[in-house]
């Protein structure tokens, strides 16, 4: 029973955690308007920098990664007491990402995944999830694409776990957390394929606190009461 039970209790939480749409919430905390509201509507870390608000950006990026390294740092640790181990550990952070893409708390309408999977990685294997995060840096560095740079990553990630460590149950989960990022980039596969795509840092005309925007509407309203 408890060789059941205990695993299932890991993902639940892992999946209950990762529902945790942090860059909602830091922008509401700090007075922006709701990223699924401008930009790409994503709610990550790259549509909260297009706010303007860095910091904000820098927070959401943190708390999403910590999103998907935390619960599987905790099965690392004090799961081997109860029996769970390295499996359940990579099985936790898939549901932590589950939990970004479909959070419960957020009509199941999340983000794509990225930061929250790098944390994922970086705890199960940190020298995977730094060649990952390496991998990502170089494409964004280069080419401005963080989604380009994502989609790179994500394709290496198995790769990388295969070919250094070997197989496992690491293997599946760092590929199926790549298909399912590529599955969600495929809005920004066609914009970099029509050459529409936005670059890092690049802001969004919609992108106003939400005061600014209803300072906005009453003056609308008073100049159409002029007219």
């Amino acid at each position: 029973m408890q060789d059941t039970l205990y695993p299932l209790l890991a993902m639940l939480a892992g999946y209950l955690i990762g529902s945790l749409s942090f860059a909602v919430i830091i922008s509401r905390v700090m007075g922006l308007s709701d990223p699924r509201s401008y930009g790409s509507g994503n709610p990550g870390a790259t549509n909260v920098l297009r706010s303007g608000n860095k910091a904000a950006a820098i927070l959401t990026l943190v708390f999403d990664a910590l999103k998907g390294y935390v619960p599987v740092l905790l099965v690392l640790l004090f799961g081997p007491d109860v029996g769970l181990g390295e499996g359940t550990a990579a099985l936790v952070g898939l549901a932590a990402f589950l939990g970004h893409l479909w959070p419960v708390f957020f009509g199941f309408k999340g983000g794509k995944g990225v930061a929250t999977a790098a944390g994922v990685l970086l705890a199960v294997n940190p020298l995977l999830g730094a060649a990952t995060l390496a991998t990502w840096l170089i494409v964004a560095f280069f080419t401005r694409y963080s989604s380009l740079a994502a989609l790179v990553a994500s394709v290496f990630a198995p790769f990388y776990q295969m070919l250094i460590w070997g197989m496992g149950p690491v293997v599946l989960t760092a590929g199926l957390m790549g298909l399912l990022l590529i599955w969600r980039h495929e809005a920004n596969i066609r914009k970099l394929l029509n050459g529409t795509e936005s670059r890092i840092g690049q802001k969004a005309a919609a992108a106003a606190t939400p005061a600014s925007a209803s300072t906005s509407r009453k003056h609308s309203k008073h100049r159409h009461k002029e007219h």
